[in-house]
């Protein structure tokens, strides 16, 4: 009887044993996932991070994004962590094809609101407090109203920005109007179409005119030319390493009157059929949130 009791405990225990062991074979890996958020009603920060408004001689509205792309995250642990010395956790592909080194516009990876933009093992963000985050932004696709040549009503239509330090374009499209370019396009190039109606153009934004908020610039500076823009969680992120469920970082990027332009008729409306051209589509900042 005392043999029966002994093996019927040693299967017992052997069952668990590898019951619990299958568990820990099944256990999924937690991850890091990065997603974007557009918000109208975000503060309008400048280059410092302060408010802004749109000055005279300016028009601008608050665009309806549709996607958008990154070239470069960075977590920072505080207000002195230098631009590189953070934890980079993405970094788009880069050629020298067109001359310079760029942003390699046909490896980007173009995401829309609320879709996952960065997926990886939760492992590859370091243990530690996180109060900061940088992000490159580099390619956008909204819509804006813009003035139908020879009319006075406004129209829907569709633009694309590429706001990254410099990217190499082959081509892009906007719908079914493709804008052939094979060069280096530096911050500041865009193009747009009509909706419904065969209209388009192309140019280029003033060299810095780009807004891209930096909160910190007095301690851990950046170039505005670069395109990064940085922001606070409002609560530190903090990483154990002991996590055993994902963590979603969602970036909330400001569109509030994003899309500026050289008004020159004073009327407020977008009319590049008249000449009027853009000069600022840099997002106006940046609020990371967490849920974990």
């Amino acid at each position: 009887m005392k043999k029966l009791v002994l093996f019927i405990i040693v299967v017992a225990l052997s069952v668990s044993f590898f019951s619990c062991e299958d568990l820990d074979d099944n256990q999924v890996e937690p991850m890091l996932i990065i997603k974007f958020k557009f918000d109208s009603n975000q503060a309008r920060l400048n280059n410092l991070g302060q408010p802004s408004f749109v000055p005279f001689g300016n028009a601008a509205q608050s665009p309806v994004f549709n996607t958008i792309s990154s070239h470069y995250i960075e977590f920072a642990k505080d207000a002195t962590t230098q631009l590189g010395d953070g934890n980079v956790v993405y970094q788009g592909q880069e050629t020298t094809i067109g001359g310079d080194n760029a942003i390699d516009f046909s490896k980007a990876k173009i995401v829309a609101e609320g879709e996952a933009f960065l997926e990886i093992p939760l492992k590859d963000l370091s243990i530690g407090k996180y109060e900061w985050m940088r992000v490159l932004l580099s390619y956008q696709n909204f819509n804006v109203k813009i003035r139908k040549p020879s009319s006075s009503l406004e129209y829907d239509g569709t633009l694309e920005s590429f706001i990254g330090f410099n990217t190499y374009i082959t081509t892009h499209n906007i719908g079914n109007t493709f804008f052939q370019v094979d060069a280096n396009k530096p911050q500041g190039y865009w193009a747009f179409v009509l909706d419904d109606f065969p209209y388009s153009a192309s140019g280029q934004a003033p060299v810095g005119a780009t807004t891209a908020p930096n909160p910190i610039a007095g301690s851990s500076p950046t170039s505005p030319i670069s395109g990064i823009v940085t922001g606070k969680f409002n609560t530190p992120l903090e990483i154990t390493g002991l996590e055993k469920k994902n963590v979603v970082v969602t970036l909330s990027l400001s569109t509030n009157k994003s899309f500026e332009w050289v008004d020159t008729n004073g009327n407020g409306k977008f009319d590049p059929s008249q000449g009027e051209t853009v000069l600022d589509m840099g997002l106006r900042g940046l609020v990371p949130s967490f849920t974990k």
